[in-house]
């Protein structure tokens, strides 16, 4: 158009079309109006009344500036409310208005600021839950997370199974894990705010976990951070890493063609297995990154919490909502216990004494036991009616065959009878060391429709002492050793 015009300053219109390239219509259309096809369209009007026209201004734009965060569903239903006759075809065109409202006039909003990751510099770690996950262990649903650890820069990652909730003591045993497989550490270390480990906790407990944290990270040398509360996205380079592990994890599941594992230790290889294969198509980039890690210091941190207990005359101690059983040797001492995720550590004074797993008292079972018979069954022998209304019996027996024969002697015999028999029982598998052995009998004779008897168990178990054969040590004299000594040594013999 502006080689036509500038044509058309010294030539007719037909000329200064054709030098122009446009026909001579064009040229005749242009001379009587200039202006671009864009600027000769006419806006389209609305071609239907505004439903909102009698009720945006002065409803709707006062709701939106009181309460800034209000759902344009709920400015709706009010106004569905306040003016039934609107109708629900309005919902779209209310919603649209919002959106628009809200980008002319509303508050500004929050800006993500992407970042540039320096090798061997955030080394970041969180939670995830896998309740949706549906592994089972021995037949039962293992409600349990994954602590997940990852660095920044080259996508370095390191899983573990977290059997209770979001705590200081998983966070330490994690990241210590993680560091000592890496073979290094990062400048800087950040965590999520760990809202659930310091929730209903006294100020003074949060700050003395604040300082331990920060004491963690101070022994491997990195600075230690953590994102605000609710503000997930400061932690978004594992929050996003968190659902490709889930969907790792559940496509393996699926090609294991099973979600039952036989122990804790079974599950925690398959999730070392799956992190090692992700790691390895990683290799170059951690190698690179590695070379620019901080060396680890000569000795892990303390990743337990430590505390004091008193055994009771109950034969054990309450920690946590938990009865724990011990020897009955150690009534009256003060023990001090070493809490681990998945285990208690016990010492008397400077002495390890015994390892416990670790009871968890959530849910409806607020106060659960961990119990081991062997430390109570002497007791129990001497007083076996004790047994039916024990607090913790479920959790005594040993195996599945055990509270089977208990629940088929108490239909079968008097009380004291049935007593007697499982109390025997469990006493002949702790001293004979044949737990399992007199599992399987029990199982075999309760699948035949028999109960056993505790002279059978006994006369199977436990040998009658005159049945034994008698061995006669006959002592040789010491002058028979005289003659070693006088013995004349054979010639060429070495002596």
């Amino acid at each position: 158009m502006r080689l036509f015009m500038t044509h058309r300053k010294n030539a007719p219109i037909p000329v200064a079309a054709a030098r122009a390239g446009f026909s001579t219509a064009t040229g005749y259309r242009i001379s009587h109006d200039p202006r671009a096809p864009s600027e000769k369209h006419v806006p389209r009007e609305r071609r239907r009344p505004d439903p909102l026209a009698a009720v945006f201004d002065t409803e709707v734009v006062p709701m939106l500036e009181v309460c800034p965060g209000l759902r344009p569903v709920a400015v709706f239903e009010e106004l569905m409310r306040r003016h039934p006759g609107l109708g629900t075809g309005v919902r779209r065109t209310l919603e649209r208005r919002i959106r628009q409202w809200r980008a002319l006039h509303g508050p500004e909003r929050e800006v993500i600021f992407r970042q540039t990751h320096e090798p061997g510099r955030m080394g970041l770690s969180d939670f995830t839950d896998m309740a949706g996950s549906g592994v089972m262990v021995a037949g039962e649903m293992l409600s349990h997370r994954l602590y997940h650890f990852r660095l920044a820069f080259s996508g370095f990652e390191h899983a573990h199974v977290v059997l209770g909730g979001e705590s200081f003591v998983a966070l330490a045993a994690g990241l210590q894990d993680a560091l000592w497989t890496l073979g290094g550490a990062p400048r800087e270390h950040r965590s999520d705010s760990l809202s659930a480990a310091f929730r209903n906790l006294a100020p003074e407990v949060e700050e003395d976990w604040t300082a331990r944290y920060h004491a963690l990270c101070g022994h491997y040398g990195m600075a230690a951070s953590r994102n605000n509360r609710g503000v997930a996205h400061e932690n978004g380079t594992i929050e996003v890493a968190h659902n490709h592990l889930k969907r790792v994890v559940e496509d393996a599941l699926l090609l294991r063609g099973s979600r039952d594992f036989d122990t804790i230790a079974e599950y925690r290889r398959f999730v070392d297995e799956l992190i090692g294969r992700r790691n390895a198509r990683n290799r170059k980039r951690i190698d690179a990154e590695r070379a620019v890690l901080r060396l680890l210091p000569p000795r892990r941190a303390e990743d337990g919490e430590e505390t004091m207990v008193t055994v009771t005359s109950s034969g054990g101690f309450m920690l946590r909502r938990v009865f724990y059983t011990v020897p009955s040797r150690l009534i009256g001492h003060r023990l001090r216990v070493r809490l681990h995720d998945d285990r208690l550590e016990v010492f008397l004074g400077g002495t390890p004494l015994m390892t416990l797993p670790r009871g968890r008292g959530y849910g409806d079972r607020r106060r659960a036991h961990v119990v081991d018979y062997r430390h109570v069954i002497h007791a129990l022998r001497a007083k076996p009616m004790a047994l039916p209304g024990l607090v913790y019996r479920d959790q005594l027996f040993p195996r599945d065959a055990y509270r089977r024969l208990y629940d088929a002697a108490m239909e079968a015999l008097p009380e004291r009878a049935a007593c007697k028999l499982v109390v025997g029982a469990l006493a002949i598998a702790h001293e004979r060391g044949c737990e399992a052995d007199l599992a399987a009998l029990i199982d075999a004779s309760l699948d035949a429709g028999d109960l056993p008897a505790l002279a059978t168990i006994q006369a199977r178990f436990q040998p009658d002492p005159e049945a034994l054969p008698q061995v006669t040590v006959t002592m040789a004299p010491l002058s028979v050793y005289d003659a070693l000594t006088d013995a004349t040594p054979v010639e060429g013999a070495a002596i």
